[in-house]
């Protein structure tokens, strides 16, 4: 077959599958295919401004011969958002870029039409690529109020609680490797939401969250550290509880960024004391600039009792071409002795089973799979594709009586985005931000350090794939605190976001 070539660098496989889908043309693992000749008048066709874009990437796309005349546009010119530029201080006080939004596919049609993408696009990409590949933004890059979802993180960790019965039932196996099936599917649905692509808020550092109104769960989540950023959290019931640690960690690779699972997941069972750790795999934002962003995960999750040195491995299988694969999951539990015992599968956005298996792998002959979690029904045509449980965790029916006034539900700015005030948005972010630097100059002036109200540092140094961290604990305050609150009768009108400001700063500030 007689063919030119085609070589695409860094990530933009999107844009160039959607030419690829329309001929079934074969893409080799090196992003790099053959376009048959018979098909290059019909790819060439209305594809010059594509060129254009993928230029700015700093040799992004190469032509393989002076006959492309250009790129790939006339299939995926829908998809192909607009961007500005600018410059703003960061929340920590550092230079980011802004991204700029501009819409959707009026905007990618505008610019079809005007022939180019327009030059501060151009200079904003430039910057990017240049300055940040290869490098954590986290706090380098500071994105428009357009890309972001009435929620903070901190709230965010409170979503893998949704299904927190499947570690209830891990706590009353008496099958270890049953156990770690229950523990590991909870670990497994938080995947779910984590594929909506809008961003959460960054925490102000001392920015709380609690939980509780949801079938005896108690949860609290903290800020902990704002440079780097760190978030920590604790759960608990009469089952289990529950400590989690995450430090930010990110790396830009052209039009996308890894976030790499930095930190620490441990379980505890209450009948038994059995401590599970979990080890999550990397996670990837595709699609930044070009194509329609989406959110994948690939490589091994770990689940081990650190109790009994039985484990769970599973695999998540990275997306192929044109979406294959995308949400499956494949494992198995070893006992102590690495031999397998239980079969699982199944998908991350839809349900996992297992099923006994031999020393081999095999199943079982004569017992069948069976379901162990399905995700529940979710609302349609939602604006940020919210799940019930989502609602549930920003509505105040989830908080507590005399509700701290440091909790992310009471940030000025998240509410407003919420309510649809988006006027407000960005005021109060901004006015957030700047509060948050006086409260580091004066910490600095003092010669004072921040300390946490409800962790504590450790000297313990949790190791991961992905580095160091340092470990925090819970120091059982808030338990003492809530006990009080609860015993003193106070009105549960008290709860709100009009009599309550929020107020997560160490000193008293006049407005």
């Amino acid at each position: 077959m007689s063919c030119f070539r085609l070589k695409l660098n860094y990530d933009l496989h999107f844009p160039l599958s959607s030419i690829c889908s329309k001929f079934d043309i074969p893409v080799s693992e090196n992003v790099s295919c053959d376009v048959p000749t018979k098909a290059r008048s019909q790819v060439t066709m209305g594809c010059q401004q594509h060129v254009t874009h993928c230029r700015l990437l700093q040799n992004g796309l190469e032509k393989a011969q002076q006959g492309i005349a250009g790129g790939f546009l006339s299939s995926t010119a829908t998809s192909v958002s607009g961007l500005g530029s600018g410059k703003l201080k960061g929340v920590n006080g550092d230079e980011g870029e802004e991204v700029k939004k501009q819409g959707g596919r009026e905007d990618v049609a505008a610019n079809v039409e005007e022939g180019s993408p327009k030059q501060d696009e151009r200079k904003f990409l430039r910057k990017i690529l240049q300055k940040y590949i290869g490098s954590d933004i986290s706090s380098l890059v500071k994105f428009p109020i357009s890309f972001f979802e009435p929620m903070s993180t901190l709230q965010k960790f409170a979503e893998i609680m949704e299904y927190f019965n499947l570690l209830d039932l891990a706590n009353e196996c008496e099958d270890p490797h049953m156990r770690l099936v229950h523990a590991s599917t909870w670990a497994i649905t938080i995947y779910y939401a984590a594929q909506r692509t809008w961003l959460p808020f960054n925490p102000i550092l001392g920015e709380t969250y609690e939980m509780v109104k949801h079938n005896g769960i108690t949860f609290l989540a903290e800020q902990v550290s704002h440079h780097p950023p760190v978030g920590v959290a604790h759960a608990e019931n009469e089952h289990f509880t529950y400590g989690f640690a995450c430090k930010l960690k990110t790396k830009l690779l052209g039009n996308s960024v890894d976030y790499y699972p930095l930190g620490r997941t441990r379980i505890t069972h209450k009948r038994d004391g059995a401590l599970l750790d979990l080890a999550p795999p990397r996670t990837r934002v595709n699609n930044l600039i070009f194509g329609r962003t989406w959110i994948g995960t690939s490589g091994d999750m770990i689940m081990t009792n650190m109790t009994t040195g039985d484990r769970v491995v599973l695999n998540f299988k990275p997306c192929g071409w044109f979406g294959a694969r995308r949400y499956e999951v494949n494992g198995y539990v070893y006992n102590a002795a690495k031999e397998p015992k239980m079969l699982m599968t199944g998908k991350w956005n839809k349900s996992m089973s297992y099923q006994p298996c031999d020393t081999k792998g095999e199943p079982l002959s004569g017992i069948t799979l069976k379901e162990v979690w399905k995700v529940a029904d979710v609302q349609q045509n939602d604006k940020f594709q919210y799940t019930y449980f989502a609602h549930k965790i920003n509505s105040f029916d989830t908080a507590p009586k005399k509700l701290l006034a440091s909790d992310s539900r009471l940030r000025p700015d998240r509410y407003a985005l919420e309510t649809g005030d988006l006027s407000k948005v960005g005021r109060e972010k901004n006015s957030l931000e700047v509060r948050q630097r006086s409260e580091k100059k004066k910490r600095e002036a003092n010669g004072e350090r921040y300390a946490p109200k409800w962790f504590d540092l450790t000297d313990e140094v949790t190791i991961t794939p992905w580095g160091e961290m340092e470990t925090y604990e819970y120091n059982g305050k808030y338990s003492k605190h809530r006990a009080m609150v609860n015993n003193s009768g106070v009105s549960s009108d008290e709860t709100g976001v009009l009599p309550t400001k929020f107020n997560p700063w160490q000193y008293v500030m006049k407005d």
